[in-house]
């Protein structure tokens, strides 16, 4: 099934702000894209990976890292990490994109110089990941926030929430639409709601990363999912690209970075 972004005559572009373990969304996504057959880019910090393969060691979560990777003629689908300052000091460097994931407004008291003082005025600058994305696109965002979940009458396009408590009223609301998506934790299993229907993914211990590696933070796993549910990645290679997935970082091997394994290397 194509993604959405394509259908607007654009490459797919995700973009992950915020600063809860959003390198490792921004990998994962990346790499559940490319298993569904689209030439990748990823700019995270990282550092940068065309198709797997690290062309860069050094953080590239920034304009200039964005930048090159939408200028390249060989990436089919893109994925960027970034966060508040860098938005504050360089802008985004794309005018609209496919799926826009916010996991959190934590780090005002670092942004003073941005005359950014109060906790308020992160909806503003987090709010443009909202804002830039297409009608035929999805913003992703953490439910548990309030301020993240507030963003959602700001997206042209669809919404899908992610939490681990299926209870909180910003899921019970978004699931009273019937087309309202969430991503949510039941009873130690990974659900995908569709309103009233629930689509079981596997469980938790399923969806571990790597074969012996213990599952980082939940909520990153769920924003991953959640973001790639609304890439029309379908749920079955999601669950499977979840288990061949490695975020430890290992040492380098020619030109990758330390990070980089051999299976996403490929």
């Amino acid at each position: 099934e194509s993604s959405p972004g394509q259908e607007a005559g654009r490459i797919p572009v995700v973009g992950v702000a915020g600063t809860r373990d959003t390198a490792t969304v921004a990998r994962l996504v990346a790499w559940l894209s490319h298993l569904s057959g689209h030439y990748t880019g990823l700019a995270c910090k990282s550092g940068m990976w065309m198709n797997q393969r690290c062309v860069d060691q050094r953080d590239s979560a920034h304009w200039e890292g964005a930048h090159r990777l939408l200028v390249s003629q060989m990436v089919q689908a893109a994925v960027i990490e970034n966060d508040a300052r860098t938005i504050l000091r360089d802008g985004l460097a794309y005018d609209r994109w496919t799926v826009g994931v916010v996991t959190d407004m934590d780090g005002v008291e670092s942004l003073a110089e941005f005359d950014v003082h109060e906790q308020d005025q992160m909806t503003k600058v987090l709010r443009t990941q909202v804002d830039v994305v297409l009608d035929n696109g999805a913003a992703v965002l953490n439910a548990a926030i309030a301020q993240v979940a507030a963003l959602a009458p700001l997206c042209d396009g669809d919404v899908v929430l992610y939490a681990q408590d299926p209870t909180l009223p910003a899921i019970v609301e978004h699931r009273a639409n019937a087309n309202g998506r969430a991503v949510l934790v039941k009873k130690g299993y990974v659900v995908l709601a569709t309103g009233a229907a629930e689509h079981v993914l596997g469980t938790l211990d399923e969806l571990t990363f790597g074969r012996n590696a213990v599952v980082p933070d939940t909520d990153a796993l769920l924003a991953a999912i959640g973001a790639a549910w609304a890439l029309n990645i379908a749920p079955d290679l999601i669950g499977a690209g979840i288990k061949t997935f490695e975020p430890e970082l290992q040492a380098p091997v020619g030109i990758r970075p330390a990070g980089v394994s051999t299976l996403n290397a490929l």
